[in-house]
């Protein structure tokens, strides 16, 4: 009998805690206060701290330049922002994000255009993107979606040959890479978020800003500091910006975070690898779709359900595993152009900016349904994962699902 049934449950213990943060982050912590406390002087941002957790974050990116700032938002935001793209444009945006993947543009005053998933992903797809692509795009925002790469070759070529800047959004895929490049070195500038729940993380919140290009660095730097004068011959600021740095404590153990990242990945990818294993005999349940030649890191499994041969739909079949004692999420419908916010232009009070921006020429009354994406998170559900499962985990995984699966299978 299934637990959701009232059966015994497949997992009785809980599932190992993460333990992000250990002994060595909190030795660099102390080590800060320390150094506080003995010279008299608060730690503040943009310190020695800072400034080695950037150089340490570029150079695992292969070269090039980094700015911590302070949330995963606020590095989206400042990638946008240092692009100083023209209000009243276009950007596209994903199928399928965190809210504070999507908002970012419209708080610039740009119009954000949804572009519908690749069938079987979360991710936007090329054709998808090049859909939506209108005479008034200014960029394209690409998500890396549970930690799982975007096609990016084709839509770099969509972007390369209309002159459009690309920034990915690798929130959920530090370490990720497409044909043996990292994820966020591929379009003209990348953002992370650093907080609690990420890969590696800088505190409870956090974001970095990477790119190759000096001159956009720089242009980063004053924007994500109230527009600084960094780099220049000006006597004041010459932008308006926000405050959005990081600091030195957050990089402090965000230092010894990095040097655990690889490490964190690759075992990521073995217990993935583990779970696709164990359940290849399965008729109902596998790995959702990635795109080829791809190496991903998992921050989420996406677990597809063929549910034509079920008795059940997709969410009680998640629902069913989950009452096993296994953590699964039966839904990931984040879908911005479902969102409140989206729907109603709660953006600038009642203006209906940036869509009711007077020079704005677009399509006001666009609607972006999205249904590559709706059919994909009706189609998957998250199986959450970490670095610290062992082979008991993956066992007990496998159990739950062929149990759910042996129940609900259509004779």
């Amino acid at each position: 009998m299934l637990a959701i049934d009232g059966g015994e449950k497949t997992r009785t213990t809980p599932f190992p805690k993460r333990s992000l943060f250990g002994a060595e982050e909190k030795q660099a912590a102390v080590a800060l206060f320390d150094q506080s406390i003995e010279s008299g002087n608060a730690f503040g941002y943009g310190g020695p701290e800072e400034q080695a957790y950037e150089q340490e974050f570029a150079e695992y990116f292969g070269g090039g330049y980094a700015d911590l700032v302070n949330s995963g938002t606020a590095a989206i935001f400042v990638a946008l922002g240092a692009l100083e793209l023209e209000p009243a444009g276009e950007v596209v945006i994903p199928p399928v994000t965190d809210p504070g993947g999507a908002m970012p543009p419209a708080l610039l005053n740009l119009v954000p255009v949804v572009a519908d998933a690749q069938p079987g992903s979360f991710n936007a797809g090329p054709e998808q993107i090049e859909a939506v692509l209108t005479p008034h795009t200014r960029a394209i925002l690409i998500a890396h979606i549970a930690g799982e790469p975007a096609d990016m070759d084709p839509i770099m070529e969509i972007a390369r040959s209309r002159n459009l800047p690309v920034v990915e959004d690798c929130a959920q895929s530090h370490g990720a890479r497409y044909k043996g490049r990292l994820v966020g070195t591929i379009g003209e500038i990348g953002a992370f978020s650093t907080m609690s729940g990420k890969h590696h993380a800088t505190g409870a919140q956090g974001g970095v800003v990477f790119t190759v290009n000096e001159d956009l660095y720089w242009r980063v730097k004053r924007f994500s500091d109230r527009g600084k004068p960094f780099n220049t011959d000006a006597g004041s600021n010459v932008r308006a910006g926000l405050n959005l740095n990081g600091n030195d404590l957050a990089a402090a153990i965000g230092r010894v975070q990095l040097r655990k990242l690889s490490s964190i990945t690759r075992r990521r990818q073995q217990v993935a690898e583990q779970i696709r294993e164990a359940i290849a005999h399965l008729q109902t349940v596998s790995l959702g779709w990635q795109a080829p030649d791809t190496e991903p890191v998992y921050w989420f499994m996406r677990i597809h359900v063929d549910v034509p041969k079920l008795t059940v739909d997709k969410d009680a079949f998640a629902r069913a595993v989950a009452a096993e004692g296994i953590p699964v999420t039966p839904s990931y419908r984040h879908i911005p152009s479902e969102a409140l916010w989206f729907r109603q232009r709660k953006v600038f009070g009642s203006s209906d900016y940036p869509w009711g921006l007077p020079a704005y020429k677009g399509d006001r009354n666009a609607a972006f349904p999205c249904p590559n994406a709706v059919t994909s998170v009706q189609s998957h559900f998250n199986l959450a994962i970490h670095e610290n499962y062992g082979e008991q985990e993956v066992a007990d995984i496998a159990s739950a699902f062929e149990k759910v699966e042996k129940a609900y299978l259509k004779k």
